[in-house]
């Protein structure tokens, strides 16, 4: 068993600095991949401010049970993703709507959050309507676009093939286009 995973086990049996000491031993691999996902997105979110609401967030979330670092991945893409859409959201809000352009969707998705923070939003938009149709797709997605994570690692976490994967991953974006070719500016 890692390091990791027994901070984790401990955390969830109510040990405080448990957790604390998750968040520093992957605190340089947080930095990056909030650096790679914020890049070229503008705002006011720094990669460093993105980690510290991830903490806050998971720290904050006593029904949280986190079962090893693949799961704490998930986790952390997942608040990141959340937090990444409401300070988007606000900004948005604050420019009364923004322009609204067409949004493409091809091999990589992370080239969106280098295209514009109306396409991220779009794009999170659509995977909550994936979600309720497909969740497991729509993990697939957060995974590989919010985490960054590689096809054999999302394997892993979530228990299927590689094969599974990829096909997951293919059918989300199949989705995922269509999607965002329905939406308003699209």
């Amino acid at each position: 068993m890692s390091e990791i995973t027994e901070l984790l086990q401990r955390a969830g049996d109510g040990d405080a600095q448990a957790l604390d000491a998750v968040f520093q031993a992957l605190y340089p691999e947080l930095r990056r991949l909030a650096q790679a996902r914020l890049a070229g997105a503008g705002g006011q979110l720094s990669p460093t401010v993105l980690v510290h609401e991830v903490y806050l967030r998971l720290v904050g979330n006593e029904g949280l049970s986190i079962n090893d670092r693949g799961h704490f991945f998930a986790c952390a893409a997942k608040a990141m993703r959340h937090i990444a859409i409401d300070e988007l959201r606000r900004d948005l809000a604050a420019k009364r709507g923004g322009g609204q352009g067409a949004v493409t969707l091809d091999e990589n998705l992370s080239e969106l959050a280098m295209a514009g923070n109306s396409d991220l939003l779009a794009v999170s938009q659509a995977l909550d309507v994936l979600g309720e149709l497909n969740p497991r797709q729509k993990q697939v997605v957060e995974l590989r676009f919010f985490a960054g994570l590689e096809f054999q690692e999302i394997a892993d976490l979530l228990g299927c093939s590689l094969r599974t994967t990829k096909r997951e991953w293919e059918r989300a974006r199949a989705f995922l286009y269509a999607q965002l070719a329905d939406a308003p500016g699209g």
